[in-house]
């Protein structure tokens, strides 16, 4: 099993930036592809972003294309996202996980999940 737990959300203000973290346990080298998601209240988990552990590969959603960034850092066995220029539309609970694909931008893909962070941007 890969045990994965968030951090690093909040409340601030539209236009600022977070950054998000999810560190890695358990059997890490079974894992490929780590993703972040999103969900805000009344809507579905929405795919954010995701990166290779061994390779630079990332992908992106075109809604936050050129605002977040996602990195890795293998021997923290940790994912980054750093969000910038925050909009209120990006409010919502931020959760990371583990897929043995890719491309992997559907939900169905990743088998561990974390318990997620709130994400609050307010106008």
């Amino acid at each position: 099993q890969v045990q994965l737990v968030e951090s690093g959300g909040g409340l601030v203000q539209a236009g600022g930036s977070l950054r998000l973290s999810c560190a890695a346990s358990g059997r890490t080298f079974s894992s490929y592809t780590m993703g972040w998601f999103r969900q805000a209240p009344g809507k579905g988990r929405e795919f954010v972003a995701a990166i290779m552990w061994r390779s630079d590969k990332t992908d992106y959603a075109d809604s936050v294309k050129g605002r977040f960034t996602i990195s890795r850092d293998n021997a923290k066995n940790t994912v980054y996202l750093q969000m910038n220029s925050l909009k209120p539309e990006d409010t919502a609970v931020y959760s990371c996980a583990s897929s043995q694909e890719w491309p992997a931008r559907a939900s169905n893909a990743y088998h561990y999940w974390g318990q997620g962070t709130q994400v609050t941007v307010s106008s």
